[in-house]
């Protein structure tokens, strides 16, 4: 009698294109390459999601780390300290002319440090001299050396960013008149308040000069102005064809050794003054660098792979070759799964320590790169390298 079946060759029965393994037939050579040229245009639109994911967040933790640093290697005291018993007190307003300070700053000093509460308790940044585009891109904001300083008469003028490198000025927007913005040197506050605003294009050099009044701003009793500069619109794609300028006039000054202006302080439930800046960095702000998480997660990627080689080898592999399973089709990242040793966990958590390194590599190394020396890069993004 004759047999039916697979007459005993071992060999799968594939019925419609389908084996009895499961697996499909394999694609053309044409629907392959289709294949893997969609997983390198998905590959550079990850890219590029990473590359806007750096400008506008990672530059601002490297602008924050940056700030730190620049508090810490001056001798200023801390405001949420208190006086030598540790009390925090509100500063008297003072009668007379405010002091100037600093006195002849030179390029990159801090001169200054900007609290708004209208844009958060937490919300802080250095003034340090100078607007080009080193100081703004990782020190805060800039002061334009040819405007007048804190408590001078005339018009203390600052610029900073709206999107990217700590966005210092991104809700300008929001600023409603008589709203506090206060300048803090070494040893002197400066409480300005918020008047009115004006769009107006790049040339329009006359918002910054030491009266803006012909210019849009509300005369200042006294003479004394604070002007904010920074981009409009917050977002684009391009260089930003406008410019939104906010203008303040100066309330009064005090002492830093008085205490804190009455708009940086609170009261908590005890009746205590404190101050309420929470001037506490991100953990992000703390690391020098990516490099040593770089580093690290090559360690645990090597450590792992070589703990799997020796318990499990390449099943994946080993079950292709064995006929186990069919040949899979042609694929970049295909094929670099099927050469992590374990089982699929195993082979999924390699994977992830493998492109959580490549990113962090692309934050650390390559996009700062190509933001300094890309051209179309480099005008949207105004990036300096900074050692």
């Amino acid at each position: 009698m004759a047999r039916h079946g697979s007459g005993g060759s071992g060999r799968n029965i594939r019925v419609g294109g389908v084996g009895t393994d499961g697996g499909a037939e394999r694609r053309s050579p044409g629907l392959q390459a289709v294949g893997i040229v969609g997983e390198i245009l998905l590959t550079l639109a990850v890219v590029c999601g990473l590359y806007v994911a750096w400008q506008m967040w990672w530059t601002g933790v490297e602008s924050e780390r940056t700030q730190l640093a620049t508090r810490q290697s001056v001798s200023w005291s801390d405001p949420a300290a208190g006086n030598g018993g540790g009390t925090v007190t509100i500063a008297a307003a003072q009668e007379g002319d405010p002091p100037a300070q600093p006195q002849d700053p030179g390029s990159g000093d801090l001169i200054a440090q900007l609290y708004i509460p209208r844009f958060g308790t937490n919300w802080q940044r250095n003034i340090v001299e100078g607007v080009d585009a080193e100081q703004l891109a990782r020190h805060g904001l800039g002061h334009y050396p040819t405007s007048q300083l804190p408590g001078q008469t005339g018009n203390f003028a600052v610029a900073g960013h709206r999107a990217g490198y700590g966005e210092p000025l991104a809700y300008v927007d929001q600023l409603q008149e008589g709203d506090p913005i206060i300048i803090r040197t070494q040893d002197y506050w400066y409480v300005y308040r918020y008047t009115n605003h004006k769009i107006t294009v790049p040339t329009d050099v006359g918002v910054v000069t030491a009266d803006p009044s012909s210019y849009g701003a509300y005369p200042a009793q006294n003479g004394r102005y604070v002007t904010l500069t920074t981009c409009e619109p917050r977002y684009s794609p391009t260089p930003a064809t406008h410019r939104w300028i906010s203008w303040g006039t100066f309330d009064y000054w005090a002492k830093v050794s008085d205490g804190v202006p009455k708009e940086l302080a609170a009261t908590d439930a005890s009746g205590q003054v404190r101050f309420a800046v929470n001037e506490t960095p991100s953990p992000l702000a703390r690391l020098d660098s990516l490099r040593p998480v770089v580093a690290w997660l090559l360690v645990a990627y090597a450590v792992i792979y070589v703990a799997a080689l020796v318990a499990w080898r390449y099943p994946m592999l080993r079950a292709i070759r064995s006929g186990a399973r069919r040949r899979p089709d042609a694929s970049l990242y295909g094929w670099l799964m099927r050469r992590q040793p374990g089982p699929l966990p195993v082979r999924i958590v390699l994977a992830a320590l493998l492109f959580t390194a490549a990113g962090a590599a692309l934050f650390e190394w390559a996009f700062p790169w190509a933001a300094a020396n890309i051209p179309i890069l480099q005008a949207m993004s105004t990036y300096v390298a900074v050692q």
